[in-house]
C-alpha cells in the first residue's frame, strides 16, 4: 500500500475526502497533517482550538501532526515552513498526501506545483464532484457536523452552531454553495464512519471578524466572517 499522510482541516470536506481514500484501500494512511495559528492555536478560518483537532485524530485512531503557522503569514513564510515539514515528512516515506478541495483550479494548482519538487503525489478524491450530491453522500454515511464559521454578507450568524442536515442544505441562501467551496462557511465533523465514537464539544460565544480582501480589485476593503467557539 501506499503510504500517505492526509491534510486535515477540521470540516466536512476532509472527513469525507479521507472516508473515500479509506475505503479505497490503496493507500496507508496513518497522520493527518493540521495548520494551526500560532498566536491562538486554533485553524485559520475555521476557528477551531487545537484540541479538538487532537480529539478527532484520537477519535480516528490516526496521529495528527499540528503545524503552527504565524497569525498572518506571507506566501513565503507559508511555503517555506510548510517546505519543511513536507521534507520532513518524505524522509519518514511517506510518497502520497490527501486533499478536500473539490473545484478551485488555482488551489488544486498551487499543491501541485509546491509538492511536485518534493515528489510527492496529491490525490484529490472530491474533484469536480458535484456538491450537493456530495452533502447528500455525507450525510447518508452517517456523518455529522456543525457550522462554525460564516461568511458575513452571504449568511447570519443564525447558521452558527447548527448541524448540517439535509433541512438545514435547503435553508442556505441560494448563493451558497452546498459545500461552502468558495469560502461561505466552514463546519466542525464530529461524528461518522471515520470516528471510532463522536467527538464531544460544547458551543460557546459568536464573534464577529473582519479580514483584508485578498482581491485587490473590489472596492470592499475588508470581509467579515461569523465565527462560533466551540469547546472540548
Amino acid at each position: 500500500m501506499k503510504k500517505m499522510y492526509f491534510n486535515w482541516s477540521s470540516g466536512k470536506d476532509s472527513a469525507l475526502a479521507l472516508h473515500y481514500l479509506q475505503q479505497d484501500n490503496e493507500f496507508d494512511i496513518d497522520l493527518l497533517l493540521s495548520t494551526v495559528n500560532s498566536k491562538n492555536d486554533r485553524v485559520a478560518m475555521h476557528g477551531t482550538q487545537a484540541e479538538l483537532l487532537k480529539a478527532q485524530a484520537e477519535a480516528t485512531g490516526l496521529k495528527i501532526s499540528l503545524l503552527e503557522l504565524p497569525g498572518q503569514p506571507t506566501m513565503e513564510e507559508y511555503n517555506s515552513i510548510m517546505t519543511n515539514e513536507i521534507l520532513r515528512l518524505k524522509a519518514l516515506g511517506y510518497e502520497y498526501t490527501g486533499f478536500g478541495d473539490i473545484s478551485l483550479e488555482d488551489i488544486r494548482q498551487y499543491r501541485e506545483r509546491m509538492l511536485s519538487p518534493m515528489d510527492i503525489k496529491p490525490v484529490f478524491p472530491l474533484w469536480k464532484k458535484d456538491t450537493r450530491a456530495l452533502m447528500h453522500n455525507f450525510l447518508e454515511q452517517g456523518f455529522r457536523t456543525v457550522i462554525v464559521a460564516a461568511k458575513a454578507d452571504l449568511m447570519g450568524k443564525e447558521f452558527l452552531g447548527q448541524e448540517l442536515t439535509k433541512g438545514l442544505l435547503n435553508e442556505l441562501p441560494e448563493e451558497v454553495d452546498p459545500c461552502g467551496e468558495n469560502g461561505e462557511f466552514h463546519t466542525f465533523c464530529f461524528d461518522g464512519p471515520i470516528f471510532q465514537e463522536p467527538v464531544k464539544f460544547t458551543l460557546g460565544e459568536k464573534v464577529y471578524q473582519t479580514y483584508p480582501n485578498p482581491d485587490k480589485e473590489s472596492t470592499q476593503k475588508e470581509i467579515g466572517f461569523w465565527f462560533i467557539d466551540l469547546r472540548g
